[in-house]
């Protein structure tokens, strides 16, 4: 949305501050800039519940539906080798999908109490109070 609002505006200069206003006020921008808002507000909480090592890599599978929706919905011209790249993160993705969970996942309930994880440990956040 952000690059098919852009290319409506034209370019943009710091120096021309109503350039940029006009960009901002563009539908398509706007509706870009909000979206991107709510993967950085979906990013900071996945990273609240679960490794910087598990939660980057599945993010980048973005990169794929990314280059997929510009070539088909906006019909750019992608090339082989960011093809390559792009199959490249998506193997990567996969490796680490595939790989054991080190995050520990626990469930807090109603009353209080959390249910224990796989080794029979509380959260490591509980600390040894509890």
């Amino acid at each position: 949305m952000l690059s098919h609002g852009m290319k409506q505006t034209g370019s943009i200069s710091i120096h021309h501050l109503q350039s940029l206003v006009v960009a901002i006020l563009n539908p398509w921008v706007s509706i870009g800039i909000l979206l991107l808002l709510a993967f950085f507000g979906a990013y900071m909480n996945a990273l609240s519940w679960a490794d910087l090592t598990y939660v980057l890599p599945a993010t980048s599978l973005g990169y794929v539906l990314l280059a997929v929706a510009a070539r088909f919905a906006l019909h750019e011209q992608i090339s082989i080798l960011r093809w390559l790249g792009i199959t490249l993160i998506a193997g990567g993705v996969g490796f680490v999908a595939g790989g054991e969970a080190l995050t520990p996942h626990s469930h807090h309930h109603e009353d209080g109490s959390y249910e224990r994880n796989a080794n029979g440990d509380l959260p490591a956040a509980m600390g040894a109070d509890r």
